[in-house]
């Protein structure tokens, strides 16, 4: 194989394949990253349940494919020259060449690499910022915890032209709902994607248009050159939309960006791992306090209109700042029924598409 490309190109295509190659890989060739010289350039990387490509353009003077160490190559491309890469095989050793600087990467068994998985059938598209945002607001909902795998990932849920995506790790839910355009009118789709993945695949599409495939319990991901196919999590998954359907007796507007700076501030003097934000609402405004114990106390105030009584109610901290990070309006919605019961999140209009259900704590 002899191919050149430019370092740019090179590096993100690298990137892109390489973030989806294991810690620990249960076969030494899953450590490696498969370049495949055509009509251009493919860059591989598959680790039996996600598997990521990237197709660039590049000068090919000798088709071939070769299995290079991943992590290494990566580390590589990001520190080369801004200059043409040359890459060679010759034997067992793969010769990148840029500008005056030249490494000779010994080469792994390319013939004991696994086939990678073709893209399932494309059942839809959306823009990639779109995509990526409720991403970002759902995602952080879900768990980390890998004994209950259905709570790492995301639901999506598509009819016709509308998708809605949640997560829960059982102290909170956010979903977003959105439009997109369907491949076939009236089509009805609910999977649970792993959220490490889609998180991965969101950050890097937001330029272009996602186009998205299912099929053989695989779902597929492709734009601009640049694809992914991940393994389905079970599709069983806690009846979200009822949870978020309750009657609210209270509910307070706040401006956004006050309400999280002040919680940053204040709960600066909160106990790490035991920390909760107090928040009084009256008179139209929110008192909200934090700590109290062996470092301080902190108090602030900001405005606020409340419609219906006077309450009290507490939060983790970090999970209510997750749920006010997703609002894009300029005021949030605090939804409210008791201090014991969970609040409700969502944007400042009559039909929000982001909710955020947080789990209060007891008051002390």
């Amino acid at each position: 194989m002899k191919v050149q490309v430019s370092r740019d190109v090179l590096g993100e295509a690298v990137a892109w394949a390489a973030r989806v190659i294991p810690g620990r890989p249960a076969l030494p060739v899953l450590s490696g990253l498969l370049l495949e010289a055509g009509e251009g350039l493919r860059v591989s990387a598959f680790d039996y349940d996600v598997s990521a490509r990237a197709e660039v353009e590049a000068e090919v003077a000798e088709p071939g494919r070769v299995l290079i160490p991943g992590r290494v190559l990566a580390e590589i491309t990001r520190s080369l020259p801004g200059k043409p890469v040359e890459i060679v095989t010759s034997g067992s050793e793969a010769v990148l060449t840029c500008g005056s600087a030249e490494f000779g990467l010994l080469t792994l068994p390319v013939e004991d690499f696994p086939t990678l998985p073709v893209l399932p059938p494309k059942i839809g598209a959306v823009g990639g910022g779109v995509f990526a945002t409720a991403v970002a607001q759902v995602a952080v909902a879900a768990s980390r915890d890998d004994t209950l795998p259905m709570l790492t990932g995301v639901r999506m849920d598509i009819e016709g032209i509308n998708v809605s995506m949640a997560a829960t790790d059982r102290y909170r839910i956010a979903a977003r709902d959105f439009l997109w355009s369907p491949e076939l009118d009236g089509a009805a789709h609910a999977v649970v994607v792993p959220a490490k993945v889609l998180v991965d695949v969101a950050k890097s599409l937001r330029g272009g248009e996602v186009s998205v495939g299912l099929g053989n319990n695989v779902a597929g991901f492709e734009s601009q050159g640049k694809a992914t196919t991940v393994r389905l999590l079970d599709d069983q998954f806690i009846d979200y939309r009822a949870r978020l359907a309750s009657e609210w007796p209270i509910c307070a507007t706040i401006p956004v960006a006050s309400f999280i700076e002040a919680i940053k501030r204040v709960t600066l003097v909160a106990e790490r791992n035991t920390a909760s934000v107090r928040l009084t609402f009256s008179g139209g405004e929110v008192l909200i306090q934090a700590g109290g114990g062996d470092i301080g106390r902190g108090a602030e105030v900001v405005e606020a209109e409340l419609d219906g009584d006077d309450i009290v109610i507490a939060f983790q901290p970090q999970f209510l700042l997750d749920g006010l990070a997703g609002i894009e309006t300029e005021n949030v919605r605090l939804n409210m029924d008791s201090p014991t019961r969970p609040a409700l999140i969502t944007e400042d209009g009559d039909d929000p598409s982001f909710r955020y259900l947080v789990m209060s704590l007891r008051l002390p």
